[in-house]
C-alpha cells in the first residue's frame, strides 16, 4: 500500500474535507529523513486505515498549502481533525512514538 498523495488543488477535499482524522506528511524529494520515515507511515496507514487517513505533500511542488500551515522544516506532519490543524511535530521519529503521540491528541479529542 502506498500514501495517497495530496496537492495545492486537492488538500481541501483529500484533508479538511475528510470525516476521519488526516494525517499530512509535508516532504520533498532532497530531505533524507522524509524518506526514512515513509515505512513507518506506511505501516500506520495500513494498521488504522479504519480510523486514520495518511497523506503525503509534496511540499516542494505545492508551495501555497506548505506556506498557508508554515511549514518550515521538512520532514513536517500535521494531524488534522474536522478540517483544523490539531497536532504538529518536525522530523523523523519511530513508530512506537509517533503511534503514542497519535493516539494521545486522538483520545484527548474524543473527551
Amino acid at each position: 500500500m502506498s500514501l495517497s498523495v495530496v496537492t495545492d488543488e486537492t488538500f481541501r477535499e483529500l484533508v479538511l474535507e475528510q470525516e476521519k482524522p488526516v494525517l499530512v506528511d509535508f516532504w520533498a524529494q532532497w530531505c533524507p529523513p522524509c524518506h526514512m520515515i515513509v515505512p513507518v507511515l506506511t505501516e500506520i496507514a495500513e494498521e488504522r486505515a479504519d480510523s486514520l487517513i495518511i497523506r503525503k505533500l509534496n511540499s516542494d511542488e505545492n508551495p501555497l498549502t506548505a506556506r498557508d500551515y508554515q511549514v518550515m522544516s521538512l520532514p513536517t506532519l500535521i494531524l488534522f481533525r474536522d478540517g483544523s490543524p490539531v497536532w504538529t511535530t518536525v522530523g523523523a521519529r519511530p513508530k512506537a512514538r509517533l503511534l503514542a503521540d497519535l493516539d494521545a491528541v486522538l483520545e484527548a479529542a474524543r473527551v
